[in-house]
């Protein structure tokens, strides 16, 4: 009976190949990306009259670095046909101009014969790593969503970042990030995780991505198959994580496993490289054992594989160059090969990798059969239901950003997330406080502070404080706290977490000194002496204003520390 049925599914599966094969062989030599026929067969037709060039081409996402797309990548959407294009943060605080230029660039590959649009991403993931910058919401981040632990959380977090980029004509985003925080001395990964548990993070990243796609954009899950434990960052050289196959397999594997049974549409490869399980040490991003035989074949993954910047260190040292690194990406299995800068129009990336395709047989299979799946998924995407405008309305920005059901539903998460670390003092009121100090360096700080404790003082520090800053700040703080009888204070790095230290000789002396952890909870692990600590996971304002009014008594946090901090 078995045997039948699997004769049978072989049957159905080779009537529908050659059907689509058929079709496609009769498509008018004028079919475009807009004809009306079978995604299959059309996706078949365009790559099979498509030159090398457009094949190559449309496998390729460059960056702009101005606050305009350049000249040089207008060319290559105009000349190349380029597939996609991506939205770095350098300079995108003009959000009018932002889709202004999307708009430009779609008019132009909608201008060549085959009429392909374009992808557009970005990485506005939520918490601190937000490329497209203006009004878009700065939101509590993927940690807090991991500390209320609830999957509505992440899917209203998703759909709400996603709906926003959405109204410029942003179609991909790379987020959900679903690397766990297992590593704790991480700062590349750090609250942009869900937490350490894989089972929760794949969870909260599935409805995360559920949300992104309701949103009418496509949801790319990160960084494949994990970046979490590790404290290094891969834009400066190669990270190697020392795990085994078991840890691999039961941790790691987990998440990017949850997300593939929900069908989400692209993973992001990443430059790591897992010497206990790859002995030869290579990058996931180049390696056919992570792509292709893990990823595709052993996980089932039919979606796009798309690469980390191919910029960064951790592909092009291992490669020795850029070309070769693009050509090794290429046959590792990536569909969409990411350079973050624009490349010059006779850069070896492109001459030497189309000289090649035009020698090497199975190269050039590699390179047609990655424009088909791009061709493929675009084609589901914007002749689907809702796909974010090739065309965005720059007159209704402002209408939609922020997304004014989000600013409520944000802040509400915050409140959800906050969790107590530690406390000594319990049901306080604002009353008790006595004269209050503020600390810190975030306006809705001060101003949430100033609301319930009017009269209250301040001390003003950099963000990211320098060395010098850093020192300037311990030695005059306790001059300036001693006068008052309750000190806020905000530790959001190394440097701050130092200067917040001095504050344990007034706690010692009955000052009473909270504090709030606005980034990593593991940089207030050792604040046993404080009264009071807070965790918001983000320096989001939502997180800042819950953090104030669960300080002055107006609500009990309930979050509970999506990793163990020891």
């Amino acid at each position: 009976m078995k045997k039948v049925f699997k004769i049978s599914l072989q049957f159905i599966f080779l009537f529908f190949f050659n059907l689509n094969f058929a079709i496609s062989a009769k498509l008018p030599d004028d079919v475009t990306f807009w004809s009306d026929y079978p995604h299959e067969a059309l996706a078949d037709a365009l790559v099979e009259k498509m030159s090398d060039e457009e094949l190559y081409a449309q496998i390729l996402m460059f960056g702009w670095a101005g606050a305009e797309p350049s000249t040089l990548l207008n060319s290559w959407v105009d000349e190349r046909g380029l597939g996609s294009v991506k939205v770095f943060g350098w300079n995108t605080d003009n959000i009018r101009l932002v889709a202004r230029s999307i708009k430009s660039l779609q008019r132009k590959a909608l201008a060549r014969r085959f009429k392909i649009p374009l992808f557009v991403a970005t990485d506005q993931e939520g918490g601190w790593i937000r490329h497209v910058k203006g009004s878009t919401s700065v939101t509590p981040g993927n940690l807090a969503i991991g500390a209320s632990g609830f999957p509505y959380d992440a899917y209203y977090s998703g759909y709400y970042i996603n709906r926003e980029i959405a109204a410029l004509g942003i179609n991909m985003n790379f987020a959900p990030t679903v690397d766990l925080y297992t590593d704790k001395r991480s700062t590349i990964i750090g609250t942009r995780s869900f937490g350490e548990d894989p089972r929760s993070a794949g969870i909260l990243g599935a409805a995360f991505a559920q949300g992104s796609l309701d949103a009418g954009v496509i949801p790319t899950a990160k960084h494949f198959p994990g970046h979490g434990d590790t404290p290094n960052d891969s834009h400066g050289y190669l990270p190697n994580i020392q795990i085994d196959k078991e840890t691999f397999e039961n941790r790691e594997l987990v998440p990017f496993k949850y997300l593939i049974k929900t069908g989400v549409p692209a993973i992001m490869s990443g430059h790591l490289s897992f010497p206990r399980i790859s002995p030869n040490g290579e990058p996931a991003t180049l390696s056919e054992f992570f792509l292709t035989e893990l990823l595709r074949n052993r996980l089932g993954f039919e979606g796009l594989i798309i690469t980390d910047d191919m910029m960064m260190n951790g592909a092009t040292i291992y490669a020795g160059s850029l070309s070769v690194a693009f050509r090794m990406a290429i046959n590792a299995g990536n569909d969409i090969v990411i350079s973050s800068t624009t490349a010059q129009l006779d850069e070896p990336l492109w001459s030497s990798n189309l000289r090649l395709m035009r020698t090497d047989e199975k190269f050039r299979a590699k390179v047609k059969a990655a424009a088909r799946r791009v061709i493929y998924e675009k084609l589901k995407y914007f002749k689907g239901k809702n796909p974010a405008p090739l065309f965005p309305d720059e007159n209704k920005i402002d209408e939609r950003i922020p997304d004014k059901e989000g600013e409520k539903f944000f802040f509400e998460q915050a409140c959800r997330s906050l969790t107590v670390y530690k406390r000594k003092s319990k049901g306080l009121k604002k009353s008790d406080f006595g004269r209050v100090l503020l600390c810190g360096s975030e306006p809705t700080f001060f101003s949430s502070g100033k609301e319930r404790w009017p009269n209250s003082g301040e001390f003003h520090f950099s963000f990211s404080m320098g060395p010098n800053e850093t020192q300037w700040s311990a030695d005059n703080i306790l001059q300036t706290a001693n006068r008052y009888d309750t000190i806020i204070f905000c530790v959001a790095d190394a440097n701050s977490a130092q200067v917040a230290q001095t504050l344990r000789r007034l706690s010692q002396q009955g000052k009473r000194v909270i504090i709030f952890a606005i980034m990593s909870p593991v940089l207030v692990a050792d604040f046993d002496w404080a009264d009071t600590v807070l965790l918001g996971y983000s320096y989001s304002p939502y997180s800042l204003e819950a953090l104030v009014g669960a300080c002055a008594g107006e609500f009990e946090p309930q979050g509970i520390e999506p990793i163990s901090n020891n």
